[in-house]
C-alpha cells in the first residue's frame, strides 16, 4: 500500500509540473451541471433490444430532481440492459456524480446484477451501436453495494466492455479491477468522481478517496457484443468519449452529475514553433 501510494503522488507531481496551467484558467474553472433537474433533454437513450432513442419501458426517468432508473413498467427484463448518455464527447475532465441504491432488484436480470451499476465513459456514440449490441464499447466505473455483512465488496471498480487498460504497469487481462474501497450498504448516498485525462491517467474516487488509476484505455478485449466491427478497431487509444449512466435490472438513483471540462487547461499542447 505505501509503494502505491508513493507512486500516487509520483506521478500526479509529474502531471501537475508538466502541464501548462496558467492562474488565468484556474479561475475559469468551474462546475457544470449536466443533469438539469428536470428532464432527459440533454441525455440520450440505448437499451439492448432496441432502436437509440426508445427509453423502452420508461427506464430512465426524472422524479423530484433525480435521475430514476426503474423496471416497473417491464414485462420481463429480458436482457435490457440500458444506458443513457450526455449528449456530447469529453477527452479531458473531472466528473462527479451521486448514487444510491434502491428498491428491489429484479429477480430475472442476470444475478451479478444485483446491487451493481456503473457509469461509462471514453463510451462509442450510442447512435454508433446496432439495435442488439449489448455493451457499449467503453470503460465502466462499476458500482457495488454490499450484499453480505462483513463481507467486502468495493465500489468505485473499473470494468471494460470492448476494451483494455494498463494497470501496474500491464495490460490487465481481466475484465474488472477491483478498487480499495470500503464496502458501502442499503441506501446511502455515495460519491463517486472520475478524473480522465485522455488516454492517458484515470483516476477513480470514492467520498473523497483515491482508491483506482490507471492508464492507456484502450480498444480491445471481448464482453462487449453484436458490435459493428468498424467501430472495435483492437489497440486504438480512446482519447475521448461519452459518458453514460447505466441500467442492469437493480433500481438505482442518480443526482448533482456534473463535470469541469479540463481540456484547454489539462491537455497537452502542441510545442510553439
Amino acid at each position: 500500500m505505501r509503494k502505491s501510494l508513493l507512486f500516487l503522488a509520483f506521478t500526479l507531481s509529474l502531471i501537475y509540473s508538466n502541464v501548462a496551467y496558467s492562474q488565468k484558467e484556474k479561475n475559469q474553472e468551474e462546475w457544470i451541471s449536466l443533469f438539469n433537474g428536470k428532464d432527459l433533454h440533454d441525455w440520450i437513450v440505448k437499451i439492448h433490444h432496441h432502436e437509440t432513442g426508445d427509453n423502452y419501458g420508461n427506464t430512465f426517468r426524472v422524479e423530484d430532481g433525480i435521475i430514476k432508473v426503474r423496471y416497473d413498467q417491464y414485462d420481463k427484463f429480458n436482457e435490457r440492459f440500458g444506458h443513457l448518455y450526455y449528449k456530447q464527447p469529453f477527452s479531458y475532465y473531472h466528473l462527479r456524480f451521486e448514487y444510491r441504491f434502491t428498491g428491489e432488484w429484479r429477480k430475472d436480470a442476470p444475478e451479478y446484477t444485483n446491487l451493481n451499476r456503473g457509469v461509462m465513459f471514453h463510451s462509442q456514440d450510442p447512435r454508433s451501436m446496432p439495435k442488439e449490441q449489448d455493451w457499449p464499447i467503453s470503460i465502466e466505473f462499476q458500482l457495488l453495494g454490499g450484499l453480505e455483512a462483513g463481507k467486502s465488496r468495493p465500489t468505485g471498480n473499473m470494468c471494460s466492455p470492448g476494451t483494455n487498460v494498463v494497470y501496474q504497469s500491464r495490460i490487465d487481462p481481466r475484465h474488472c479491477i477491483e478498487s480499495s474501497s470500503k464496502t458501502y450498504y442499503g441506501d446511502q448516498w455515495v460519491t463517486g468522481e472520475l478524473i480522465v485525462l485522455g488516454d492517458s491517467l484515470i483516476t477513480h474516487i470514492i467520498n473523497g478517496d483515491t482508491v483506482l488509476q490507471y492508464t492507456k484505455p484502450q480498444i480491445g478485449g471481448g464482453v462487449a457484443n453484436h458490435y459493428d466491427p468498424a467501430i472495435k478497431i483492437d489497440g486504438k487509444p480512446l482519447k475521448e468519449g461519452f459518458i453514460a449512466l447505466q441500467s442492469e435490472g437493480q433500481p438505482v438513483d442518480f443526482r448533482k452529475v456534473e463535470i469541469v471540462n479540463l481540456e484547454g487547461s489539462m491537455a497537452p499542447r502542441s510545442k510553439k514553433p
